[in-house]
């Protein structure tokens, strides 16, 4: 585990987006990243583009380098205008979710790439637009979408099953008392649909409780089941990094920042199964000693971390780890469908404990 030496912050002019709220998302472990890419030009992928922290430090960083930039949130995509025109045509940003990104750039015709950064998780600019639907922090429709498809958080409040209800929170959100809050839900919409993220986050403060001091909100962690749900976003994240492996060159890297737990576990293991470092097998990966296939090898030590600096200026990053590989000239394996179990709902006799 490496936490990084207190850095001089962003680079001029690494600030949001055009469009983005007062309060702009901060690229979190952004030398970290730079550093890891080791960018020469060519072409790099910036996957989960967000307010563009990233790629503006990347582009500004290496003059030769070009940057085809993903993102599902239509917003995304329209405060991005003005960093193409910024950098004459070295952008190009492609509406489309971050765990396609082999076919978004095989329909750019471009087939393979030097370089992948993904940042995986929710950004400033959702969390700080009430209308999102993200936050509890103000009050606002019940959505938590990151695209503009597909069922919403107030559908699946709404319509999901009980025991479904409490596996997601238990899951996805790790909250120990999901059968409660799942019970507490399944009551409340019997009188009515819960439509607001103040009224989930009452009801849950109903039936949680925290360490008196504590600055956790008790509908945290149900907030966070509830968006990983919506989004699939751990799925979203196996695929990515299968996507990433086909597309990158020999010697291209990979970096991965993560926000928690359950993201990190599945970066981690795909890079330990990929690296061969993972050839005695896992409690993560049974299946790990069938067969070693080294088509990456790892680039960072451990996770990265922040410094106390960068965490007193920006307190979201004070869980953020970041791990790098780079590609090897191996054929581009199976992929591997122990991943896909730790992105997805286990059996309910899986899920230890819960009250």
């Amino acid at each position: 585990m490496i936490r990084r030496r207190p850095s001089s912050g962003l680079p001029a002019g690494a600030g949001p987006a055009a469009g983005s709220s007062a309060q702009p998302h901060v690229p979190v472990l952004l030398d970290a990243v730079v550093e890891s890419l080791r960018t020469e030009g060519g072409i790099a992928v910036d996957g989960t583009f967000g307010a563009g922290g990233y790629t503006r430090a990347l582009l500004a960083r290496d003059p030769a380098l070009h940057v085809v930039a993903i993102d599902r949130d239509p917003t995304a995509i329209a405060g991005g205008q003005t960093l193409v025109a910024e950098f004459g045509g070295r952008l190009r940003l492609v509406p489309g979710r971050f765990g396609e990104l082999d076919t978004l750039l095989a329909e750019a015709d471009v087939p393979q790439v030097d370089r992948v950064v993904l940042d995986i998780g929710v950004s400033s600019m959702q969390l700080d637009v009430p209308e999102r639907g993200f936050s509890f922090r103000n009050d606002g429709p019940l959505d938590m979408r990151m695209g503009a498809d597909g069922p919403s958080a107030a559908d699946i409040v709404n319509e999901a099953d009980e025991a479904v209800l409490a596996d997601i929170i238990y899951h996805y959100g790790e909250e120990r008392r999901s059968r409660a809050v799942a019970r507490a839900i399944h009551e409340a919409r019997r009188r009515g649909r819960i439509e607001t993220t103040a009224q989930l986050a009452d009801l849950v403060a109903g039936v949680v409780r925290v360490e008196p001091g504590s600055h956790i909100h008790p509908a945290t962690r149900t907030f966070q089941g509830l968006r990983i749900a919506v989004n699939d976003e751990l799925g979203e994240l196996v695929r990515a990094l299968h996507a990433a492996e086909r597309v990158l060159k020999p010697g291209g890297r990979l970096a991965v920042v993560t926000f928690h737990s359950l993201e990190d576990r599945i970066v981690k293991q795909f890079f330990a199964a990929r690296s061969g470092r993972s050839a005695q097998g896992s409690r993560h990966l049974p299946g790990a000693t069938a067969e070693v296939v080294r088509s990456f090898r790892l680039a960072t030590k451990g996770p990265v971390l922040p410094d106390e600096a960068e965490t007193a200026r920006n307190p979201r990053a004070r869980s953020a780890k970041l791990r790098a590989a780079e590609r090897t000239e191996s054929d581009v394996p199976e992929p591997l469908a122990a991943l896909t179990a730790l992105a997805s709902l286990p059996d309910a006799a899986r899920l230890g404990p819960r009250r």
